[in-house]
């Protein structure tokens, strides 16, 4: 296939809700606001589960208290009314505030549950149910916790005089169990979000560029992709920040429980009280395989995760076992309008890796840039052993309510069936790798 010398058919970002020129790329352009008062009874029972639940697993067989305050607090779930969400169509901050509110009461429901108080499925009830698919089918998204609600949609202002920006931003506005540790972990993730944004502003710029084959335009390309690699290695500079704000231990056992799916971590499936077939929804929870800036860079660099195209080396028998569908299904829970960003940016008539492959004057630059991205997921590898895979075989950390920690540990290493997962359900080990290998695939071989 040839280069095409014109950019003709060139969609900007900010028609996708992408938005470089106010430097929030895949974030809303202010904080979600709260819903109006037709709905403050999801508000008000958001701000009660996290003064007053905790997960299921941390409470003790005798205190009756807890229990007693979990259930009082499902039953009136149970009980509120079937709210429709039509009003809040023509307000896509109204829409998103709706997903995050009704996703976290769904979320605080099933695993506020102490597991001998389960005997089958957890049903999640229709007062809860039937807004969400409302809202979830508005945005185009999974109908459960997905990145955007614990991350993209889930800060405020420092100083709301000033700009955007990495230092007026505070993450962790709604949270699970309150500590600091699940408080900087979404912070985390929220920092490669914003520094991703100037690589958008990049993939725009040289989407821009009207004949990138011409000599004139090599100069300009090689810049792009140097800002890119260092950028690159900045946002794994931040992943690996991450163990000096989040404790190993604490991740393991007191965040990662509430990010968890149906059926993940050995709990009960869930059941969406009033769907015919509750196995049809996008049910596994947040992943930071949902970051829209890291399918930005891997469909601009063209990496292939589902090993169609014929690369050396081959995939080792580890990658073809890898779930190969991962990524693609991760897109499902991002806002519909951001999977049709990157679908546009799959269509560029120029791709920059057939560019690299046809012009050796830039295929170094191409080369680097993908040399930094597989260093980024060997970083994510480091991180995903340290606070998944170790801690699987870890004990609880001190000051966690000891006994029934133990006993969590205790149930979830008996009934263990295979690798590690992540909070998406995913074999986690082999899955990394294979993306890691996908990536150091694309790098063009010298002739």
């Amino acid at each position: 296939m040839s280069i095409r010398s014109s950019n003709v058919g060139y969609t900007s970002p900010s028609d996708f809700d992408v938005n470089i020129r106010t430097n929030t790329g895949f974030y809303p352009t202010a904080p979600l606001p709260r819903l109006p008062n037709g709905f403050a009874v999801w508000e008000n029972a958001l701000s009660t589960a996290k003064d007053k639940l905790v997960l299921g697993e941390d409470i003790p067989d005798n205190d009756h208290a807890q229990r007693a305050t979990g259930e009082r607090w499902r039953e009136q779930i149970r009980t509120l009314p079937v709210i429709r969400t039509d009003v809040l169509n023509t307000d896509k901050q109204l829409l998103r505030r709706a997903h995050k509110v009704l996703t976290f009461l769904v979320h605080f429901y099933a695993h506020s549950i102490p597991p001998n108080e389960l005997s089958g499925p957890i049903t999640i009830p229709r007062s809860l149910v039937s807004p969400l698919l409302q809202v979830s089918k508005e945005l185009g998204m999974a109908p459960v916790v997905t990145f955007s609600d614990v991350v993209s949609w889930n800060w405020e202002y420092i100083n709301p005089e000033l700009p955007f920006s990495a230092e007026n931003v505070r993450f962790g506005v709604d949270l699970f169990g309150g500590s600091e540790d699940e408080r900087n972990f979404f912070a985390g993730n929220g920092l490669v979000e914003i520094r991703g944004v100037e690589m958008l502003q990049i993939f725009n710029d040289y989407q821009l560029i009207p004949d990138v084959s011409s000599p004139s335009s090599m100069g300009k390309v090689n810049r792009l992709l140097a800002r890119l690699t260092t950028i690159i290695q900045e946002i794994s500079e931040i992943i690996t920040s991450m163990r000096n704000t989040v404790d190993p231990q604490m991740f393991y056992w007191e965040v990662r429980p509430w990010l968890n799916g149906s059926g993940a971590g050995n709990r009960p499936e869930w059941i969406y009280e009033g769907v015919p077939d509750t196995s049809v929804l996008d049910l596994d929870g947040p992943s930071a395989g949902q970051s829209g800036v890291m399918h930005a860079v891997d469909t601009f660099l063209d990496i292939d995760h589902k090993l169609k195209a014929r690369r050396q080396p081959a995939p080792s028998e580890e990658n073809k076992r890898a779930d190969r569908g991962f990524m693609e299904r991760m897109r499902r829970y991002m806002p519909g309008r951001h999977r049709d960003y990157l679908s546009s940016l799959a269509a560029n008539p120029r791709p920059v890796r057939e560019l690299a492959n046809n012009s050796p004057a830039i295929k170094d630059s191409y080369n680097g840039a993908v040399m930094a991205l597989k260093k980024l997921r060997d970083a994510h590898v480091r991180i995903a052993t340290l606070y998944v895979i170790s801690m699987a075989r870890s004990n609880p950390p001190p000051g966690c309510p000891l006994y029934a920690m133990q006993q969590r540990m205790e149930r979830e290493r008996a009934q263990q069936r295979g690798p590690a997962t992540g909070t998406g359900g995913t074999q986690l080990s082999m899955l990394l790798k294979a993306g890691r290998d996908a990536t150091h695939r694309a790098v063009l071989k010298n002739d």
